[in-house]
């Protein structure tokens, strides 16, 4: 069997980046919340170590979650992570407190011993630069731990226990601005637990098949299909394990990019040959959508619209016991906290959230714990092409999401819609596409005067978005040359009747989101 690491979750917001960083190194592992971890539980799932992630609470407050005794009884390895760190030194006899000199961002540690998660890495009277962020911070060690690194803020900024394999960093090395996080990771996961580092995309496929079938068995299985990435590798996946018991349903709600819906159709039904209904329902969408401006509420109406739509194609194709979704670990971390950890809520999906309390189909996610880049290897593993699995994310609630703050309307989509095609084929001609996680326009609530000719203008302002990621849950603007975006704007506000302004979305995720709503 592959060995595992068990994660166990205490509600940060980037947990999921420590399992991405944990599958990076070839191990496989899984996030759990704190309070569903027992002895039973944890000897079924048979981890070779424990992670214990950051989190929001303080050590210090009288109902703060703490890791279940378990872990320590264990006798497996543990690597506390900031407020894993700090619950580990509470409970096994050391002291935490609230300090006035806190740290968030950047700071820098300095090794003052050697230890095993540093070989090769860190070597003694060297300084490095890592991410914190934290407000407590541990005052006394437990027997057998050393201080191996301090910082300014935190003169336990490393511990380690050599003896019982534990080790506890205040710090975060699952971030990117932590840059030899990665690498503190693989120490102990491969040097101090030994994990053979084996599990592989061509693994999780061949487990992922056998889940499939062991929870659909004979049953009929509906795949709600969007031509995005993710529905697309959900459905030749499931195609791949229950052949002709899946019936694909593509829902034109409307809210597609220019030709979207013309392509989709002839992909699946040419290319991969899955059965598919291609079910027209704009006027439906659209007239539910009209006069609704809030982000949350259109999300809603379009999740669930999409069961109503699936349940009445269920029906003519002789009905259906599963409805799939192509769900991805960040739709979950985004949508609600992890297994209802005391993360905060960023915003809802259509996949996970909006779902009518009466849908009578169960559902089957197969890739609902994988990251949007593990997605696009499984599709290189199932053999589909790179146009299908190269293809930049795209929202399930669709260009409803990209016209912010104002009523959806037949002609503002048609505005975004060119003015979309027109900046993705400017991103294609100039080499780009492949270097950029996600691009997009936006259509924004605002109208401008400008002047056309000898004439004066009052249209709309349009956004454009290009951002950097590897997996979705942090998120740099592209830098582009202006030479480029002012090439753009003119090619936007000449060929696109409506907008008269072009801008730049500068921000980056945090603090923002990747997509407006």
């Amino acid at each position: 069997m592959t060995d595992r690491i068990l994660i166990i979750d205490f509600g940060s917001q980037v947990t999921q980046l420590i399992a991405r960083r944990v599958r990076e190194s070839g191990v496989y592992c899984e996030i759990h919340h704190f309070n569903r971890v027992d002895e039973e539980s944890l000897y079924a799932y048979g981890p070779k170590a424990i992670i214990l992630s950051g989190g929001p609470a303080s050590v210090t407050e009288a109902k703060a979650p703490i890791a279940p005794q378990v872990v320590f009884e264990s006798g497996l390895p543990v690597f506390g992570i900031c407020y894993g760190q700090q619950t580990m030194c509470s409970q096994l006899g050391g002291s935490v407190e609230p300090h006035e000199h806190r740290e968030f961002g950047r700071a820098m540690v300095d090794v003052v011993d050697d230890c095993a998660v540093f070989d090769g890495l860190w070597s003694t009277n060297s300084q490095h630069q890592v991410w914190m962020s934290h407000g407590d911070r541990v005052t006394a060690l437990p027997d057998g731990f050393r201080p191996v690194a301090v910082s300014e803020g935190a003169p336990y900024a490393v511990i380690a226990d050599d003896a019982r394999r534990y080790y506890g960093v205040q710090f975060h090395p699952e971030v990117f601005h932590t840059p030899n996080g990665a690498q503190l990771l693989r120490n102990f996961t491969h040097d101090v637990v030994g994990c053979a580092g084996d599990w592989t995309m061509a693994s999780f496929r061949k487990e992922a098949i056998q889940k499939i079938k062991d929870q659909v068995g004979g049953g009929r299985v509906i795949c709600g299909l969007s031509g995005g990435v993710d529905s697309s590798v959900a459905a030749v996946l499931l195609n791949a394990a229950i052949g002709d018991q899946l019936t694909c349903i593509f829902v034109d709600h409307g809210l597609l990019r220019k030709n979207e819906a013309e392509e989709v159709v002839a992909m699946f039904r040419d290319r991969f040959n899955i059965p598919l209904v291609h079910r027209d329902a704009k006027d439906l969408f659209l007239g539910e959508l009209e006069g609704k401006t809030d982000p949350e509420v259109k999300r809603k109406i379009i999740g669930g619209l999409f069961i109503d739509v699936f349940e009445e194609e269920a029906k003519k194709v002789g009905g259906a016991d599963f409805l799939a979704q192509g769900t991805l670990y960040p739709d979950v971390i985004e949508s609600v906290s992890f297994d209802g950890g005391p993360s905060v809520t960023i915003k809802s999906h259509h996949n996970v959230g909006g779902l009518p309390d009466r849908m009578r189909m169960q559902l089957v996610e197969p890739l609902r714990d994988l990251f949007k880049d593990e997605v696009r290897a499984l599709g290189r593993e199932l053999d589909m092409p790179e146009l299908a699995v190269g293809r930049h994310p795209f929202p399930g609630p669709g260009l409803a999401i990209r016209i912010p703050g104002q009523p959806i309307t037949k002609e503002k989509l048609d505005i975004l819609r060119q003015a979309d095609a027109v900046y993705l084929d400017e991103i294609r001609n100039s080499g780009l596409y492949d270097e950029i996680w996600q691009a997009f326009a936006v259509l924004l609530p605002v109208r401008t005067v400008g002047v056309m000719g000898d004439s004066r203008s009052y249209d709309y302002a349009c956004a454009l978005r290009a951002v950097t990621s590897t997996d979705g849950m942090t998120a740099d603007s592209y830098p582009f040359e202006h030479e480029f975006l002012a090439r753009v704007s003119t090619r936007i506000i000449n060929e696109v009747k409506g907008i008269n302004r072009v801008t730049y979305d500068i921000t980056s995720k945090p603090p923002g989101t990747i997509e407006w709503e």
